[in-house]
C-alpha cells in the first residue's frame, strides 16, 4: 500500500524518461590577451562599439634602458605677465626633467587691438559723441577683457550700451587701417574694412530676437497657421502664374529670361506654318503644368527640367519619329543631353528638337499631299467631264439581260396567280423575284 492506494487515487505507470539530445559542445572562446577576465565576461566577446586601443599597446612596458620617475618641480607660465611661480607633478626620464614653455600657454589666445597716436586721433578719429579719454579708456577695456563688450559696458564708467561701445571700437578701428594703408585695396579684405558694423541692424535684431523669445505657445501655433496660409497663397501664385505664361509670345532676341519662357511654351510650330504640327497646345499646357510643378520644389535640376520638357514636346509624336528625331540629332553632332545645361543651352536644344519635330512633320504631310496628286492624276481615274453615277445607281445590283433566263415563265406564272378585283401600278421587276426551287424531274 502506498499513497495512492490511500488516497484511492489509479496507479499509473510511470512515463519513461526521453533521453536527451546530446548537444555538441561548444568550442570554448579564448580570451583576447590584455583584457580582464571581469571584462571579458561582461562583453561576451561582442566587439566595443568606440574603437579600443590595439592589443599590442596594451600592458606595454617601457624599455627597459629608460628609468622613469615623478617629480614635484616649479614652472612658469608664459601667458601670465607676473612670473608666478607655480608647481605640478612632471614625467622625468633618466633623471633629466623635461624642458619648454608651459604646454597650456598656446590657448592663451589674445586678440590684437589697434593703437593709435594722439596725431591720427585728431585727424582721423574725432567725433563730437565721444571724448579722447573715453576712446582711450574703450580701448584699455578691450584689450584687458579680449572685446568681451558685454564685460566691458558692465565695466564702462559712463553709461553706455553694447552697441555704442561696439560701433565706436570698430569706426576707429576701421579708419586707422583705412588711414595707414597705401591705398583702399590693400585692406580691402579685411573683416574690419569689408564688413562694417551696422550699429541699427544689431539693435533691430536684438529687438526681434527678444520678441521671438518671449513668445507664448498661443502665439508660436498663430504663427505658424499665418506662415502656412502664406505658403499655400504663394504656391498658388506661382501656379497661376505658370498657367499664364505660356499665352505670352517669346521674342527671338528676349535674352536668357525669354529663352526659359520658350522652354516652358513647347510650341512646336514651324515660323512659316504655326499650324502645321496638331497638338501644340497641348504640349503647351503640358509644359505649362510641368514648369509650375518645378517651381513646386524651389531646387531641382535644369536637366531634370529639360528631360520633363522633351517627354513633354515628343508625347504626341510615334516612336517611330521620337527615334528619327534623335537619329537627325546624332547626324548633326548633338548630344540627346546637354553636357553643359545651362538656361541658355537647355533653351537652344529643346528649340532644335520643336524644329526638327516640325520638320518631320511637314515631310510627311507634303509626301500624303504628293500621293494625292498623283492618285488624281493617273489614267485610271475619271475624265473631268465624267458625269457622277447617283447613288441610287450605284446601290442598284447589276443584272445583265443574257442572263434573265425563265424571265418569260416567271411572266406567265404571275399572271395566272392575279387575283380579280386586285390591280397592282406595275409589274414586278423579274430582277427581284426570288426564282423558283429546283425540283427533281427539273435534272
Amino acid at each position: 500500500m502506498d499513497a495512492k492506494d490511500i488516497l484511492g487515487l489509479p496507479k499509473t505507470q510511470f512515463p519513461i524518461p526521453q533521453e536527451k539530445k546530446s548537444r555538441p559542445p561548444k568550442e570554448p572562446q579564448r580570451k583576447p590577451d590584455g583584457i580582464s577576465r571581469e571584462v571579458y565576461a561582461l562583453t561576451g566577446g561582442i566587439a566595443p562599439l568606440m574603437p579600443s586601443i590595439e592589443v599590442s599597446q596594451l600592458k606595454k612596458r617601457p624599455p627597459s634602458d629608460e628609468k622613469i620617475t615623478w617629480q614635484w618641480l616649479p614652472f612658469t607660465n608664459s601667458a601670465r605677465k607676473d612670473d608666478l611661480q607655480l608647481f605640478h607633478w612632471v614625467r622625468v626620464v633618466n633623471g633629466v626633467p623635461p624642458t619648454g614653455d608651459y604646454a597650456f600657454a598656446k590657448y592663451n589666445k589674445k586678440v590684437n587691438i589697434v593703437k593709435y597716436t594722439d596725431e591720427e586721433y585728431e585727424k582721423y578719429l574725432s567725433d563730437p559723441a565721444w571724448t579722447k579719454e573715453e576712446t582711450d579708456q574703450l580701448f584699455e577695456l578691450c584689450e584687458q577683457f579680449d572685446l568681451r563688450f558685454v564685460v566691458i559696458a558692465d565695466r564702462f564708467p559712463s553709461s553706455r550700451t553694447v552697441e555704442e561701445l561696439k560701433d565706436r571700437y570698430y569706426s576707429v578701428s576701421r579708419a586707422i587701417l583705412l588711414a595707414r594703408a597705401p591705398s583702399p585695396a590693400d585692406v580691402a579684405g579685411h573683416p574690419v574694412v569689408k564688413e562694417p558694423y551696422n550699429m541699427s541692424q544689431e539693435i533691430e535684431r536684438k529687438r526681434a530676437l527678444s520678441m521671438v523669445l518671449s513668445h507664448t505657445k498661443q502665439q508660436d501655433r498663430k504663427d505658424a497657421e499665418v506662415l502656412a496660409e502664406a505658403k499655400r497663397i504663394t504656391e498658388s501664385r506661382l501656379a497661376a502664374k505658370g498657367a499664364e505664361e505660356p499665352d505670352l509670345p517669346p521674342t527671338a532676341g528676349a535674352g536668357a529670361e525669354n529663352s526659359e519662357k520658350a522652354m516652358a511654351t513647347g510650341d512646336i510650330a514651324s515660323p512659316s506654318n504655326p499650324s502645321a504640327v496638331p497638338g501644340t497646345s497641348v504640349v503647351m499646357a503640358d509644359n505649362a503644368s510641368i514648369l509650375a510643378s518645378l517651381r513646386m520644389l524651389r531646387v531641382y535640376l535644369r536637366s531634370y527640367a529639360l528631360d520633363q520638357m522633351v517627354q513633354a514636346a515628343s508625347s504626341s509624336a510615334g516612336l517611330r519619329t521620337i527615334k528619327r528625331v534623335e537619329q537627325l540629332m546624332q547626324e548633326l553632332g548633338v548630344n540627346l543631353k546637354p553636357k553643359v545645361p545651362t538656361k541658355a543651352v537647355c533653351a537652344e536644344h529643346l528649340e532644335l528638337r520643336r524644329d526638327i519635330l516640325a520638320l518631320l512633320n511637314l515631310q510627311k504631310q507634303l509626301q500624303n499631299k504628293e500621293a494625292e496628286g498623283s492618285f488624281h492624276d493617273s489614267p485610271y481615274s475619271e475624265a473631268p467631264g465624267t458625269p457622277k453615277r447617283s447613288n441610287r445607281d450605284q446601290d442598284r445590283p447589276f443584272m445583265p439581260e443574257a442572263l434573265n433566263f425563265g424571265a418569260d415563265r416567271l411572266g406567265k406564272n404571275n399572271q395566272k396567280r392575279k387575283v380579280p378585283g386586285r390591280t397592282s401600278e406595275g409589274a414586278p421587276s423579274p430582277a427581284h423575284k426570288r426564282p423558283r426551287k429546283l425540283k427533281a424531274s427539273d435534272l
